[in-house]
């Protein structure tokens, strides 16, 4: 099975314009897919902007509204699949929001949609439906593709549910702030190595309202390495992802299998 070419885009956008982010989108996959990739990854909320305010309420959408139908556009003018975070209005509870990613497909159709299980911050806690499911995944190309949003990926547990769930590639979506820079240096790559999968982990960057963003875009890969990482500035990083690799590292590496989980019940 061949390398799934991975892109990763580092930006803030434009706050509070989604019409400009789609098409900063819009740019960055066709530079993705003239480079050769089969995916796109934006980060967390980039529909938006992350530093909205009230503006989060009103820029919310459905998982199927226009800017989702727009993003499946550029998806399928460029023949690759998109990944983006941005804020979900729940139409079937008034006045709900979500913290939310959605993968869409090179077809057009959505694949995965992701609600962010772990808030952070009084700002996500104020805006922000905490979601409960914790592992959601897709098939794209011969890989399990899991989902989850920035934060998400700090908890061990969460991480491992992937990992025993099957997942071999995790989209992690984020809005990386100053002085957590530890976690796309150190963190990100150990939940890579220590579950056996790729990890990648797209980034804001720059200064946002009362946030600096840190950028540091990773492509973790199993062995625990940076496959691909950006700097500070907005930037588009690829790194392959690479089944072979990801076979015989799971073959070399004994976690998985030699877990006990009977002695792991005070965990939970």
């Amino acid at each position: 099975m061949p390398a799934l070419r991975t892109a990763l885009l580092q930006s803030s956008g434009e706050l509070g314009d989604v019409a400009a982010n789609l098409k900063i989108l819009d740019e960055a996959a066709g530079r993705a897919a003239a480079a050769g990739a089969g995916l796109l990854l934006a980060p967390e909320l980039f529909l938006t902007g992350y530093a909205i305010g009230a503006d989060m309420a009103r820029l919310a959408e459905p998982a199927d509204g226009p800017s989702a139908r727009a993003v499946a556009a550029i998806a399928v003018r460029h023949g690759l699949a998109v990944g983006y975070g941005y804020p979900e209005r729940d139409t079937e509870q008034h006045g709900v929001l979500y913290n939310a990613a959605q993968l869409i497909g090179a077809d057009g159709e959505p694949l995965a949609r992701y609600r962010k299980t772990h808030l952070f911050g009084d700002f996500e806690l104020k805006w922000f439906t905490p979601g409960d499911t914790p592992v959601v995944q897709a098939e794209l190309d011969g890989l399990t593709v899991g989902m989850m949003i920035c934060y998400d990926v700090e908890f061990p547990e969460n991480v491992r549910a992937h990992a025993l769930a099957g997942t071999d590639l995790l989209l992690v979506p984020t809005a990386l702030m100053h002085p957590a820079e530890v976690v796309p240096l150190s963190v990100v790559p150990v939940r890579a190595f220590e579950n056996q999968l790729y990890i990648a982990y797209a980034n804001r960057t720059g200064p946002e309202g009362d946030f600096e963003f840190v950028g540091l875009s990773t492509l973790a890969g199993p062995d625990g390495t940076a496959r691909a990482r950006a700097g500070r500035a907005e930037d588009l990083v690829l790194g392959d992802v690479d089944p072979a690799l990801l076979a015989a590292s799971r073959q070399e590496n004994p976690y998985l299998r030699d877990r006990r989980p009977g002695l792991y019940g005070s965990l939970v």
